[in-house]
């Protein structure tokens, strides 16, 4: 005996959860590399450490990761400065170098809880 059914497709819905999940994916992504940096940062007080932070611009879907310290750029940049075991100038860049392959599984698993 055959069967039917009717299928009803909403791509507009369909479409704000996946652009939502992608949004979540960047933002997981943004935190895991932020949590890498934060181990790298150069440390003397804690301040610049205690000024990083995640965000996603859900609009453009960009993730964004910034320290906010005065003299954040400086100490990411001047690779002749010496810093403590385990710190280091490239701070951000080098974690997110490092994260590339766990960036794209954070965001791909995002978008796959989306689409079940």
């Amino acid at each position: 005996m055959p069967q039917s059914f009717r299928l009803t497709f909403n791509g507009t819905a369909a479409g704000r959860e996946i652009r939502a999940a992608a949004a979540r994916g960047l933002y997981l992504s943004a935190e895991h590399v932020l949590g890498l940096a934060l181990h790298r940062v150069p440390l003397d007080e804690g301040y610049l450490q205690s000024t990083g932070t995640a965000s996603v611009d859900e609009s453009s879907l960009n993730g964004m990761i910034s320290f906010d310290g005065p003299y954040a750029v400086r100490q990411h940049e001047e690779l002749t400065w010496r810093h403590a075991p385990g710190r280091e100038a490239k701070y951000l860049e080098n974690s997110l170098n490092i994260a590339q392959p766990e960036v794209a599984r954070i965001i791909a698993a995002q978008l796959r809880r989306a689409l079940r």
